[in-house]
């Protein structure tokens, strides 16, 4: 799993990708996929420690499908929608183009960070980039998907539901997104793609246990299960206002 991380040359998360999530985040629905980056460095694999808090962080999860990438893709045409879709599913013969694994990623916020950044007009990378930043399941294959669409989310704090929903409630399915990403910078192999979170982000400490999974047609999915414990981070940051 270590491999993840070493071959992903950038992370992309897609934002705004879920009507009730941007509803309670008071933000506009936006009329085109955007994206944000996370840097490799975030990523946090399986059994590799606790996602660590920094002080004066207010944090955020965010339970979202992770893509993959298989191989080199540029300016994607995403107009044919079903054979974007069969492409994604396994279908010959654009699956030699796109390449897809799957697994479930929790996109760790600093939501106070963002929040200033956002008011101020300032980048978002604080927010998004510390270490740990980025937890996430083992591989999933493309065989126990049959379709990204129609898969459940949902994760835990302390055993208590906080998000569970269906992928079916993207605004931009995978093939727009992929589509928008690959017109502006190429996909390479290795590559990571978040999809969008669904609505019940929320606050996290230290002491809190997430646990998130994914379901397709009611089943579990082992590969996709997760636990990722809170701690507070030690060290000489201190967010502060910028």
């Amino acid at each position: 799993m270590a491999s993840i991380k070493a071959n992903a040359r950038k992370v992309i998360c897609i934002g705004r990708n879920y009507a009730d999530h941007v509803k309670e985040l008071n933000n506009a629905r936006p009329k085109q996929p955007f994206f944000f980056l996370k840097p490799p460095s975030s990523i946090l694999p399986p059994n590799s420690g606790p996602c660590l808090r920094p002080r004066g962080i207010k944090l955020h999860y965010e339970v979202e499908l992770a893509l993959i990438m298989g191989k080199e893709v540029r300016d994607l045409d995403a107009s044919d929608e079903k054979g974007a879709m069969d492409a994604i599913a396994g279908n010959e013969p654009i699956e030699n183009v796109l390449k897809l694994r799957y697994a479930l990623g929790i996109d760790m916020t600093a939501r106070n960070a963002q929040d200033e950044a956002k008011k101020k007009g300032l980048p978002w990378s604080i927010a998004k980039g510390f270490d740990t930043f980025l937890p996430i399941s083992d591989y999933i294959s493309k065989s126990l998907i049959p379709d990204p669409h129609d898969v459940e989310l949902y994760l835990n704090v302390n055993d208590e539901i906080r998000q569970s929903d269906s992928t079916g409630l993207m605004l931009f399915t995978i093939p727009r997104q992929l589509s928008e990403i690959s017109r502006i910078m190429t996909l390479e192999k290795g590559d990571l793609v978040l999809t969008g979170t669904p609505k019940g982000v929320g606050e996290v400490k230290a002491g809190d246990v997430m646990r998130a999974g994914i379901r397709v047609r009611g089943k579990e999915l082992a590969e996709g299960r997760m636990r990722v414990d809170i701690e507070d981070r030690d060290g000489p940051y201190e967010f502060k206002e910028t």
